[in-house]
């Protein structure tokens, strides 16, 4: 689907997936999974292959799946970086637009959002922000190390020092970073990484948020690490689920 979003001022791709067997009328709406950078999400990191297989596994329930495109370069940043605009354009636009359109949820709690590096971040920061909407994180190597509203420059790990100012919000987080993530960003000039990595971790847990953190042995920043613990986190977010 090309959507208008009326909030960055821009059209956008966005791709819906639908399981096997989808019902437009069944009683009890479907969950949803919400992905950034939905082009590497169809295709590299196959998120719609994922969900059929986990379902025909029976280890995750059948998921509307909305993938997001985000562009690339600033523009993607601009979308991804702890963006108020995008959390306007989720909760004013694409959500409601989602929810017309096809038989899904409004229980945040049967809500996942994910995404890896800046898509990471973002998913992170929107459920933050609206919490109302997502209340389940999956991030794959989040840059958490970024300033506010797409900057690159200090102060840096501004989600963190949000969450640690803040009342905890009713969102569950599962993170990874690889463990050769332990570098600093911005060629040297930004936060350490993976230590970034850890103290948004350790700022949410002091808050009492229920967070699983994997920091994944001899992984680094690519999709090929992601790809393969993609479905780990949805199994984990949904377990206890029922089917629909």
């Amino acid at each position: 689907h090309t959507v208008f979003d009326s909030t960055y001022r821009r059209s956008r791709q966005v791709w819906i997936y639908t399981p096997p067997g989808y019902d437009a009328k069944a009683a009890t709406p479907y969950p949803l999974v919400v992905a950034f950078d939905g082009d590497e999400y169809r295709d590299t990191m196959p998120l719609p292959m994922i969900l059929d297989t986990l379902l025909a596994a029976r280890k995750a329930p059948a998921f509307v799946a909305v993938l997001i495109d985000n562009g690339e370069g600033a523009v993607r940043i601009a979308d991804l970086g702890n963006a108020p605009r995008m959390t306007d354009f989720l909760a004013k636009q694409l959500v409601p637009w989602v929810r017309k359109g096809w038989r899904v949820t409004t229980d945040p709690k049967r809500v996942i959002i994910t995404g890896s590096s800046a898509g990471g971040l973002a998913a992170s920061y929107v459920a933050f922000v609206q919490p109302q909407l997502f209340g389940n994180v999956w991030s794959q190597s989040g840059a958490v190390w970024r300033g506010a509203d797409g900057s690159n420059g200090a102060p840096y790990e501004w989600l963190t020092s949000q969450v640690k100012a803040a009342p905890p919000k009713p969102v569950r987080y599962v993170l990874d970073v690889g463990a050769l993530e332990n570098h600093a960003t911005l060629g040297g000039a930004g936060p350490n990484f993976l230590e970034a990595s850890r103290r948004f971790r350790d700022a949410l847990e002091a808050k009492g948020y229920d967070v699983t953190y994997t920091e994944v042995p001899g992984g680094n920043h690519a999709p090929r690490w992601w790809k393969t613990r993609l479905a780990d986190g949805i199994v984990l977010l949904s377990a206890g689920w029922s089917s629909r």
